[in-house]
């Protein structure tokens, strides 16, 4: 059975950072199939960076510059670190892993900037 457990989220004023986990269990696909989606209040969930299959990373427009994607294949852990954190960073973050038929999800993590 696969299980995603993510951790990291918390309260951070603008400017701050902070680095998300996400440790996958029951799995041998490798961190090149994971990444992170986000879902901001009352909108729909949007890509916050993955890796693709060539092992690089690909991110969406708004973190570009700021968050950084990266991944222990031992650990069989994906990492975000984000810098620079911005209100509309707040979020629901969930680390996602793609298998040939289906994609798994995390219990999700809060990120909240704020002053």
């Amino acid at each position: 059975q696969v299980q995603l457990v993510e951790s990291g989220g918390g309260l951070v004023q603008p400017g701050g950072s902070l680095r998300l986990s996400c440790a996958a269990s029951g799995s041998s696909r490798g961190v090149n199939y994971m990444g992170w989606f986000r879902q901001p209040p009352g909108k729909q969930r949007e890509l916050v960076a993955g890796f693709v299959v060539s092992g690089r990373a690909t991110y969406g427009d708004s973190v570009k510059g700021r968050f950084t994607i990266s991944g222990d294949n031992a650990k069989n852990t994906v990492y975000l670190q984000m810098n620079s954190l911005e209100p509309m960073d707040t979020a629901v973050y969930y680390c996602y892993l793609n298998h040939p038929t289906t994609t798994y999800w995390g219990q999700g993590t809060q990120v909240t900037v704020s002053s």
